[in-house]
């Protein structure tokens, strides 16, 4: 619940600077000279690909959450078996053991969704995002009998 709170604050302020910049960059090209319309035009490309870039992210979320509710529903959800030092951050070995189990089950079952998502979680624990996103990316993709790229 805490990180939804942090996510939705987060993008309120984006929208607000995305408003805020948007205005300058119209202010800009009211103005009329050839240096401030093209400045303008420059200063409005900032808040276009900020507002493409939270849509996209806010999609990959929801979908993503989706998953995890319906895996949740089916009983299929991982099991926090991961062990965490004094302070309660996860043992790298530990993730690592995990991930190796979540890898030979992707392997096994490369069609299914459910493989694809509990290995995205085991590349989250492990601390590599860029892989746990493009492994949520894919179990999404098979869900939604899209096709995958390799």
């Amino acid at each position: 619940m805490r990180a939804k709170i942090i996510y939705f604050i987060t993008a309120a302020v984006l929208v607000v600077y995305f408003v805020l910049v948007g205005s300058r960059g119209l202010m800009l090209i009211r103005h009329g000279t050839w240096l401030t319309v093209t400045f303008g035009v420059a200063v409005l490309i900032l808040p276009v690909i900020g507002v493409w870039f939270l849509w996209k992210n806010t999609q990959f979320v929801t979908r993503a959450n989706q998953l995890a509710t319906e895996l949740e529903a089916e009983g299929g959800l991982p099991v926090d078996e991961l062990e965490r030092d004094k302070y309660g951050r996860i043992l790298r070995d530990s993730a690592d053991e995990v991930f190796a189990r979540r890898k030979a089950e992707t392997e096994d079952a490369p069609g299914d969704w459910r493989s694809w998502f509990r290995l995205a979680v085991a590349y989250h624990d492990a601390r590599d995002t860029p892989r746990a996103r493009k492994a949520m990316q894919r179990a999404i993709s098979l869900h939604e009998g899209k096709p995958v790229r390799t």
